[in-house]
This record gives structure tokens, sequence and C-alpha cells, in this order.
């Protein structure tokens, strides 16, 4: 009776562990979108955007040049640990952190041949197997009151409020594979 007992607990835990999902990794040279998470807060399910030199999230406007109409979110892309704002055949602008002192996990991104901030930080981002985006495992702060009612995006570099900010959250990044990426060059 026993044996009988395990063995359909056996088979059961099996069965059910294959109907468990599994986060898709994204191809090696996709472009992606990405979105904030943090259940129950004004920026869950929110997507990055991208405008004078800095990343927002819930920005009614961003301004950006794109091939098509602006979607009003960035599209983005990974090369040799450095994270990019997609732009097909435009200028590269980078994604950079400062998790210094000074710079407090300031988030933002350099044009072409601009040199980034001092202390700035340009790879070590990785999506890992559940989707999420990290810089060396550090994930991002969204802190309110920004530009046009936005939120501000950081890497927690320690600092629960940085920049002066109040109010901030912690956030996932989830990455989601854009099937037909807009091209765009942002505003510095």
């Amino acid at each position: 009776m026993q044996f009988k007992a395990l063995t359909a607990a056996a088979l059961l835990s099996l069965s059910s562990a294959s109907c468990v999902p599994r986060a898709s990794e994204l191809p090696a040279d996709s472009k992606f979108t990405l979105m904030a998470l943090r259940s129950a807060s004004p920026v869950h399910f929110a997507r990055f955007s991208a405008t004078q030199s800095n990343l927002f999230l819930n920005l009614p406007e961003q301004g950006a040049t794109c091939d098509v109409e602006d979607p009003g979110y960035a599209t983005f892309y990974l090369q040799d640990g450095g994270l990019y704002l997609y732009a097909a055949s435009a200028t590269p602008q980078q994604i950079y952190a400062d998790r210094s002192g000074m710079g407090q996990g300031n988030l933002g991104y350099i044009t072409g041949a601009q040199p980034p901030p001092r202390n700035a930080e340009l790879d070590g981002w990785v999506v890992d197997e559940y989707g999420n985006l990290s810089l060396d495992g550090a994930g991002f702060l969204a802190c309110p009151d920004s530009i046009e009612g936005s939120w501000s995006l950081w890497i927690d570099a320690g600092v629960a409020q940085p920049g002066g900010n109040s109010g901030c959250l912690g956030i996932s990044a989830r990455a989601v594979e854009a099937t037909e990426p807009i091209s765009c060059q942002y505003t510095s």
C-alpha cells in the first residue's frame, strides 16, 4: 500500500513538473523591449522609454526619430555585454550606469563617440533565465515625479532613494522579444 502511494506521488510530481512554464531565453541577436514588473504599483507593466539621455517609465512622449511612428517605448539589444538602444542605421546609443557614491545608480545613455561619465559602467548587462535584465546581478529602481510625470530609472547601487528622490520602488526589468523591432534615434 505504501509502495503504491509513493509511486503515485512520484509520478504526480513528475507530470506536474512538466507543466511548469519555463522562461524563454532570448535569441543571441534579438531586439527586445523592457517592461517593469512591480505588482500593485503605478509602474507594473510599464515599458521603458528613452529621452534626453535617460531612461523612464510612464513617459507620455519620448520624442524619438523613428523609421515609423514613434511607439512611445524603446527597443534594445545586447552586444558583447553592452546594452544598446536599437537603431538600424543610426549612430549607436549605449546604456551606462554609474554605481559610484556620486552616481548612486544613475542610468543613462551616450551617443556615438560621446565619452561616458567618469564612473560609468558600460558592460555586464545580461538577461537571465527568467527574462530579467540586470547589470552584474543588480536590479533596477524606479523613482516617481520625474519629467512629465514619468518615473526615472536607476540601477540599484544600495541607495534606496537615489539622487534625492523619494518613493522609489525596486522593479524587475523583463525583456520582451520585439518580433518587429522599431528603429529609432533617441534624443540626447
